[in-house]
């Protein structure tokens, strides 16, 4: 099911855009965006072609439909040991939007917000967008938080500690304990907490994930989870994703503020009923999506644990692997050169892409075939 036969590589030259076969020179292999090579499950297409059979495409309501929401708090509570009720949460156009949204509702300019380094882009960018100021606190190469660093961030100016969990690029799964620590320092000082999730299907070992604001009564006071599709689904073309919230009214609010109770906002129906179907009825396709997920990541990291070329971390979760590079190249030269002399793309652990304690990485994406993987891992070896 997850071989090469099944990808369609016309198509994804067509459509797979940000990094990927389509912005690439013809012979060169994408191990770039985290976004599968694969096509999303039949369920889905069969939901959306069904959805669209009696040919209307209405307004739905604002601030989600009643199927989606529902799913989204039964996926949560079932599978993430979760609280929520459907009204809980709210439909949005990414994962990524939301972190955005929640930025802008939090922060005013010149306030500080805490995020980890390194980690994903987006989370600095949400915070720069709105006039906040960055704080980094570091996290090793096994994404464990140096609680004593955060404290010392923290002053008048702090209003946000964003998290990421699971962890883009280290994979790593925070236990409930550390969830609880940074619970409890967020309500010694009255800070919000968002935490990105949009990981938390994707984890292996059959390891325990707890949605943040389930570890505790203040966690679940004043937080903001995230949460999107692309990763587990494969449907990041279709923008949807959710903003969870366990204070009703603070959601309704934060719905107020960032104009989701109008037709100025709002998310494609369409959309909402494709990522419905997903969780409803395309579980047993992501469970062997998962298994071939393991596998790749096994392999991956048995390869490289072999060169002389790179280091590699193992992933609790995710599809991304952050090798450290082992001879003197820094992320940029090590990411031209392989590009270069054997045809891979890779995504630099520079600062851009995850903040200045990236440096020395790549990151390598492994949600495509064992033989795409095998022949990418092979080239960037043999290139030096």
């Amino acid at each position: 099911m997850f071989t090469n036969k099944d990808i369609n590589f016309e198509a994804l030259k067509r459509k797979a855009y940000n990094g990927r076969w389509a912005t690439l020179e013809e012979g060169i292999i994408p191990l770039t965006a985290a976004d599968p090579d694969f096509r999303m499950s039949s369920e889905i297409e069969q939901g959306i072609i069904e959805y669209i059979k009696d040919g209307y495409l209405s307004y739905g309501p604002f601030s989600g439909i009643p199927e989606f929401k529902k799913s989204v708090a039964e996926h949560f509570n079932t599978e993430k040991n979760g609280n929520f009720t459907p009204d809980n949460v709210l439909a949005v156009n990414s994962a990524a939007q939301g972190m955005f949204l929640i930025a802008k509702y939090v922060l005013k300019p010149e306030d500080e917000a805490i995020i980890l380094d390194p980690v994903d882009f987006l989370f600095k960018k949400s915070v720069d967008a709105v006039g906040g100021v960055v704080r980094l606190c570091p996290v090793d190469i096994n994404g464990n938080i140096d609680f004593e660093k955060l404290v010392s961030l923290i002053n008048p100016k702090t209003k946000l500690i964003s998290i990421c969990n699971p962890h883009n690029p280290l994979g790593k799964v925070y236990s409930k304990e550390v969830l609880i620590k940074v619970s409890e320092i967020a309500a010694a000082h009255d800070l919000w907490v968002m935490s990105d999730e949009i990981w938390s299907d994707i984890i292996y070992d059959n390891k325990e994930f707890n949605t943040y604001s389930s570890v505790s009564d203040a966690a679940k006071k004043k937080s903001f989870t995230v949460y999107g599709f692309s990763k587990t689904f494969g449907i990041a073309g279709l923008r949807i994703g959710a903003v969870l919230c366990n204070d009703q009214e603070v959601l309704d609010d934060f719905t107020e503020k960032s104009n989701f109770n109008s037709t100025i906002e709002g998310v494609s129906t369409l959309s909402q009923i494709a990522a419905s179907v997903a969780i409803e009825k395309a579980k047993p396709w992501f469970k062997e999506f998962l298994n071939h997920l393991q596998n790749n990541r096994n392999l991956a990291y048995k390869t490289l644990s072999n060169s002389q070329i790179l280091a590699p971390n193992l992933p609790e979760a995710t599809f991304v692997l952050f090798p450290k590079i082992k001879n003197n190249m820094n992320s940029e030269e090590f990411t031209r050169h392989v590009l270069q002399h054997g045809k891979v793309a890779v995504v630099p652990g520079s600062e851009r892409w995850f903040g200045k304690g990236a440096e020395g990485h790549i990151r390598i994406c492994f949600s495509t075939s064992q033989e795409i993987l095998e022949e990418g891992l092979d080239r960037i070896i043999k290139s030096f």
